[in-house]
């Protein structure tokens, strides 16, 4: 019998690696990256605190087109990084949740370094 491995189980395990390496501040936040196959999500978290500064996805009222694209990522980083001028942030810490720094996640990299954050 031959079994699959369990991809997001093994996104978990990496994930909390890089979780044990980095960490948020008020000053320099975490801005961490979650894609699902419809849609792709970003945070800025205050790990100190332990907040949520600001937040964007795909799924917003104002989202125009589908979330599931590599278009769509960069619009979602460019909105994070809008949020988090309106707050203040220039530096963040980029935290790519265990996924592999390709596509839709290096896309939203991309879009919030347009929008002017720091990593």
């Amino acid at each position: 019998m031959v079994t699959r491995p369990d991809s997001n189980k093994a996104r978990a395990i990496r994930h909390r690696r890089v979780r044990g390496k980095i960490s948020g501040t008020p000053q320099r936040p975490r801005l961490n990256v979650f894609r699902s196959t419809k849609h792709i999500y970003a945070q800025l978290i205050d790990d100190v605190n332990g907040v949520t500064l600001a937040a964007a996805s795909s799924l917003e009222k104002d989202f125009e087109g589908t979330g599931g694209n590599k278009e769509a990522a960069r619009k979602v980083g460019q909105l994070i990084a809008k949020k988090a001028a309106e707050k203040g942030i220039t530096d963040v810490v980029f935290d790519r949740g265990g996924y592999l720094y390709h596509g839709r996640v290096m896309e939203l990299a991309e879009g919030a370094r347009e929008g002017g954050l720091k990593f």
